[in-house]
């Protein structure tokens, strides 16, 4: 159900190659979050470094919707990249799982595409 993958980068080393291999991938970044500085924003302590971004390709998503509009609710593709027990690490939760969840399966190439995409560039934003 999801993807991990650890990188030796640091959490905003890892942001800063993640922004560029969204875009190398033909996705974009509609939004970042970051769930550290919301937290301590609203008098919540929390030390971990945890950055949410919110990814999408709009033909995906739009062969996605015109499909079944309920799936709005999982989008957009998000990866999180967090620091872990000293660790930094990139996930997502598996497009292949998330579709399953909506008895859709005209969809499974559309997912397994995005699926691959997203593993592609959490490797090159690991790696770069």
């Amino acid at each position: 159900m999801l993807i991990k993958v650890p990188t030796e980068k640091s959490v905003s080393e890892v942001a800063t190659a993640l922004q560029a291999a969204v875009q190398a991938n033909h996705f974009g970044v509609m939004q970042v979050h970051n769930l550290k500085e919301t937290m301590v924003k609203k008098g919540v302590a929390f030390t971990h470094e945890c950055l949410i971004f919110e990814v999408c390709q709009p033909q995906q998503a739009k062969k996605v919707l015109d499909a079944n509009m309920s799936i709005s609710t999982a989008l957009p593709c998000r990866i999180s990249v967090y620091e872990e027990e000293g660790k930094t690490f990139m996930a997502t939760l598996k497009p292949s799982i998330l579709l399953s969840m909506f008895d859709t399966p005209q969809l499974k190439a559309v997912a397994q595409e995005v699926e691959a995409t997203l593993v592609e560039i959490m490797k090159e934003a690991a790696s770069a």
